[in-house]
């Protein structure tokens, strides 16, 4: 038991160490970012909503196809991928990199991975489910994506993807001040006066 826990250890040093040589251009940018996504100043919020709401408006506005839009999204990101490495010591200052900024950046490389391999292993448990289940598998995924579907139905494309990025890029603000945590307690309070109603009443 301990072996494989050490081994998962080094694994994930492994995976980590690589992860941040990968990014290691992109340091200055992934740190500004993380700030911003953490709401370190109280108007970082609106800032998000409003340039997601500017981007989504031009969207709106432009009304590109899909092959245009995915090919502008691909060029930004190639651009990105050239410019970035090579301006952000120039702007940032690669000179002014300290041991908490790495630290900070180790973590968010961390993270990353433990992300990536939580997505894996729910991936797995996913086909595991299958081959266990397989009635109940279809079953729930066939009511999973109706459900997804009518709701696609129901409201705008570009407006539900609108609300699925800013509640993603929000996501990260909302769980460090605890507002996700404080709801979710409240949630699950109520459904559990509701159930115990439900048992009183069946006594």
């Amino acid at each position: 038991m301990a072996e494989g826990d050490n081994r998962s250890t080094n694994q994930l040093a492994a995976e980590t160490a690589s992860l941040e040589e990968q990014l290691q251009g992109w340091g200055e940018v992934i740190l500004v970012t993380d700030k911003i996504l953490r709401w370190e100043k109280p108007w970082f919020p609106p800032a998000i909503i409003g340039v997601v709401s500017f981007v989504f408006l031009m969207i709106y506005y432009l009304d590109p196809s899909v092959l245009s839009g995915v090919s502008c999204f691909v060029m930004l990101l190639c651009l990105a991928d050239y410019l970035v490495p090579a301006l952000a010591p120039r702007i940032f200052g690669s000179s002014k990199w300290t041991t908490e900024q790495q630290q900070r950046f180790h973590e968010i490389c961390s993270n990353l991975v433990k992300s990536r391999r939580r997505i894996i292993g729910w991936w797995k448990r996913l086909f595991a489910f299958k081959e266990e289940k397989p009635k109940m598998y279809f079953t729930t995924m066939l009511c999973s994506l109706a459900v997804i579907a009518w709701i696609g139905q129901q409201v705008h494309n570009l407006f539900l993807t609108y609300l699925i990025v800013s509640f993603f890029l929000l996501f990260p603000g909302l769980n460090k001040h605890g507002i996700i945590s404080k709801y979710a307690g409240m949630a699950k309070r109520e459904v559990n006066k509701l159930l115990k109603q439900k048992e009183k009443k069946n006594e």
